[in-house]
């Protein structure tokens, strides 16, 4: 038996044992008229308590259970305990949601929920910035009246989601590539899941135009050679002839070397994940060697000047920066016409040790700059084809640089020449003592 049970006897008992002593005393009409007015009192009691009850449960707040004696205050007791587990429960699940959105909103991709009828119930931030979305202002539109690519909408509406749709994006993005994938579940609801894979789509296209580079530069010293070979076993030739052509296939074979020993040196400084070493160079060894080099290739056909400070150097590899800044003099020189200037210069700039190389040359369009580091890529292939060039010296200067923390800018003037500076971090810079001989 509960205590609800349990109290309401003993209300009975004592309610006939009063009413027996009253009958006993006063009469039995004195004890009728008193259970009648006990049994009112407690009607009324009940249907007030019955009364907040209602309004309780009606609208229902946490914390504000009232408090009674008897039996009311048993069961607004329970309904207590029974109204803070909930309260736990539902703190739980905010809790939960709450996680669930942030680990969303963390996502790199974006995430939009649609109902049954294609409208937005929700998406975070990423999805925001590829469709050009405003949760606030764009809940419960049409996914398809916000995203207007034919693309887009023909995708949605036919149902089949096996494949991703790759499309450009909308808004801050819309010079992106978006990989679109829809995922039903629930009731007809969808899930529009978009992922940012322009990188990928650049790491793809820079793939595809290297090998296509390399099948080139390596297809037309071979076709040369394959011809002269071909010339030399099945006509009848001179020796001059025979020596010409000998020295002709000499040249192309040194251009297929000099190809492959610069995708090697490229493979190596990617491959290296060990840090340069912190040992100060003898930089006045290092631009010695660049001057001699650069005097040689010249011939006598450039003015060349350097300026450099004696006593400035940098930690670090020193095969590594003496290929990287021999390749900007050497650009510099075989880019440069007859007769022009080539300044070298190696100072120092808040704290930085600079290097800077400045030509009178044919100068860069401003279309080819942020391409410049790419392998294979020249702005004048012919031209780089008659100065023996391959394309890849500027790239193994970014990876050396990278490398070094050091940072390449250029700044060129179509017609008018360019200017390469290099420049190593405070870290790398050291001063020494006295000049060096």
């Amino acid at each position: 038996m509960n205590s609800i049970w349990a109290r309401f006897l003993v209300f009975l008992v004592l309610l006939l044992v009063l009413c027996a002593a009253v009958a006993a005393i006063a009469g039995l009409q004195a004890a009728l008229l008193l259970a009648v007015l006990l049994l009112l009192a407690h009607g009324l009691v009940g249907a007030f308590h019955q009364q907040r009850l209602w309004r309780l449960l009606d609208t229902p707040a946490y914390g504000e259970i009232p408090s009674a004696s008897g039996a009311w205050g048993e069961i607004y007791y329970r309904l207590y305990r029974l109204a803070k587990r909930w309260h736990g429960q539902i703190r739980d699940v905010e809790q939960q949601h709450a996680r669930f959105i942030q680990a969303i909103q963390a996502s790199p991709n974006g995430v939009v929920m649609l109902d049954e009828r294609d409208r937005i119930e929700w998406c975070n931030a990423i999805s925001q910035a590829h469709f050009g979305l405003d949760a606030p202002r764009d809940l419960h539109q049409y996914m398809t009246h916000l995203v207007r690519q034919p693309d887009f909408v023909r995708y949605l509406n036919a149902h089949q989601y096996a494949g991703a749709l790759l499309m450009p994006g909308m808004g801050e993005a819309r010079h992106n590539v978006l990989s679109v994938q829809v995922i039903p579940y629930g009731e007809r609801r969808k899930l529009v899941l978009s992922h940012d894979i322009t990188e990928l789509e650049r790491t793809d296209a820079m793939r595809r135009d290297f090998v296509a580079n390399v099948s080139h530069e390596l297809k037309t010293p071979l076709t040369v050679l394959t011809g002269f070979l071909e010339t030399m076993r099945e006509l009848p030739l001179s020796v001059a002839e025979q020596q010409r052509y000998l020295a002709l296939m000499a040249q192309q074979a040194a251009r297929m070397q000099h190809i492959v020993s610069g995708l090697l040196v490229l493979a190596q400084l990617e491959g290296d994940s060990r840090l340069p070493g912190e040992q100060a160079l003898e930089m006045h060894a290092v631009l010695r060697h660049l001057r001699e080099d650069a005097e040689n290739l010249s011939g006598g056909r450039h003015r060349i000047t350097f300026d450099c400070d004696e006593r400035l150097s940098v930690t670090g590899a020193e095969s590594e920066i003496l290929s990287a800044l021999g390749n900007l003099v050497t650009n510099a020189i075989r880019y440069t016409p007859e007769g022009g200037a080539i300044d070298v210069s190696w100072y120092e700039v808040k704290g930085c040790a600079t290097f800077a190389v400045s030509d009178s040359g044919l100068g860069i369009p401003m279309a080819d700059m942020s391409r410049l580091t790419e392998r294979f890529y020249r702005v004048d292939r012919s031209r780089s084809r008659d100065t023996g060039g391959t394309g890849l010296g500027l790239a193994i200067v970014k990876h050396v640089l990278q490398r070094h923390d050091a940072r390449l800018e250029i700044k060129s003037e179509e017609g008018r020449g360019s200017t390469f500076t290099v420049q190593f971090p405070v870290a790398r810079t050291v001063r020494c003592e006295t000049p060096a001989a």
